[in-house]
């Protein structure tokens, strides 16, 4: 059963053209997991991340690109599969972008429901993050990784 989730809309402090170009290479979501707080293994390049924490492993690939509108995104070697898609629309007040995640995640009704709340709330926090990050705030969840 596919389940859709929605984030919220974000104003992040950002042309759609530069935040594009910052998750259109999937090299730097590696680059952003706090060293030595997180003990994973992580292999990435321009197109694919591969993540396996506590031997759960989550691998991503990069379906499609739209220059400055989307970035879409597909599970591989993954134990769920999903399709994400990242949207950069440009947004009414100049220099900002409005961000939202799309996620589908074909999930079985016991995962559904143990997990579709957390999924909803982490797509959420995930705009949230950006936008904070983008005005130079340290998002709540960052501060639990500062030594």
């Amino acid at each position: 059963m596919t389940a859709h989730y929605t984030s919220k809309h974000g104003q992040v402090a950002r042309r759609p053209e530069e935040l594009y170009m910052t998750f259109t290479d999937l090299r730097n979501f590696a680059q952003m997991v706090p060293q030595g707080r997180v003990q994973a293994d992580i292999q990435a390049d321009f197109d694919t991340l591969s993540v396996t924490v506590q031997g759960f492993k989550i691998g991503v690939r990069v379906d499609d690109r739209e220059p400055y509108r989307l970035i879409r995104l597909g599970s591989s070697e993954s134990p769920v599969e999903f399709v994400g898609v990242l949207h950069f629309e440009p947004s009414p007040i100049p220099g900002r972008t409005d961000f939202w995640i799309d996620l589908d995640a074909n999930l079985n009704f016991m995962m559904k429901t143990m997990l579709g709340g957390r999924l909803q709330d982490a797509l959420d926090q995930m705009v949230d993050s950006l936008v904070d990050v983008s005005e130079g705030r340290i998002p709540p969840m960052a501060q639990d990784f500062r030594g």
